[in-house]
């Protein structure tokens, strides 16, 4: 069982260098596997959108909140640390370029050393993804055929690569450097929708569904599993990441998870923006965990 950590865009600290800096580094001297950060290329003021994970539709984040771009903060994270994981959770893939986000990532990926993973969502505010030239309706499409030009690039030798889609089109793209690790980076896929574990068994590395128990969460794994042998792909080598608490996790509720299928816990951290505090939660779960 591998855990990671998700550092918490309320705390209003994901953009400052010397305390992200220095809670990745406890994080890693801790035993976490990897740090997560979110992304939000835009919040909205105003929106008539409805958030999926909270009863009231409404997401807790304010609009005005720091929330830095995820790459960008993984990559300073990368020179502040030797073996944590990076990871983002979730990065709204159709607000994307593939073509540009394949060069990026693959340089991230080989500036660290090969600890780059990425699980990508669709997004659930249409107001951002408008705000990105991004037809709403059309998102989950567009980013079928972005994983494919992902993986089509990050494949591709220096006579090139083409792609004719929906969406975009080239000719004899050459992209490098590579990635670091075989087959390019980890795509997972976050969500909580049949279209999300579909994808998953598809084109993912894994799954990360998000606000599902019990029935509801075997549904989508088996569904992510039968797809991926439907398309010809080992429904075994998928990874199922699930979601718990930094401050609430024990080695109990960890079993539980791993009962359920999980190979990584993937922990929320509390809201906090005293340092200190952050780095004790994160000290006592490790402990409580054996990490």
């Amino acid at each position: 069982m591998e855990y990671a950590v998700v550092a918490s865009s309320a705390s209003g600290q994901t953009a400052d260098p010397a305390w992200m800096s220095a809670y990745a580094q406890h994080a890693e001297a801790c035993g976490f596997e990897s740090l997560v950060l979110v992304e939000h290329t835009v919040m909205a003021s105003e929106y008539s959108s409805e958030y999926p994970y909270a009863p009231s539709g409404r997401v807790e984040l304010p609009a005005d909140i720091d929330i830095p771009d995820p790459l960008e903060m993984l990559s300073f994270l990368a020179g502040r640390t030797e073996r944590l994981g990076l990871a983002t959770g979730v990065l709204v893939l159709p607000n994307h370029q593939p073509v540009v986000l394949a060069k990026r990532l693959a340089t991230l990926d080989r500036i660290s050393g090969g600890r780059l993973r990425i699980c990508v969502g669709m997004g659930w505010l249409r107001e951002e993804l408008e705000a990105c030239d991004v037809p709403f309706t059309a998102r989950g499409r567009r980013a079928n055929e972005q994983l494919e030009v992902l993986r089509k690039l990050w494949a591709g030798g220096p006579d090139g690569v083409s792609h004719h889609g929906e969406f975009f089109n080239f000719d004899h793209a050459v992209s490098y450097p590579k990635p670091v690790q075989a087959g390019g980076v980890p795509l997972h896929i976050g969500g909580h929708t049949p279209a999300a574990a579909r994808r998953a068994g598809r084109y993912g590395n894994g799954l990360q569904p998000l606000g599902l128990a019990g029935e509801a969460l075997a549904d989508v794994v088996a569904l992510m599993r039968r797809t991926a042998e439907e398309n010809d792909r080992d429904p075994a080598a998928l990874e199922l990441s699930l979601g718990h608490l930094v401050t609430k996790i024990n080695a109990d509720r960890a079993a539980s998870l791993e009962a359920q299928g999980a190979t990584r816990i993937v922990l929320a951290a509390s809201d906090t923006d005293d340092l200190d505090q952050a780095k004790d939660e994160l000290s006592a779960c490790a402990e409580r965990l054996g990490l």
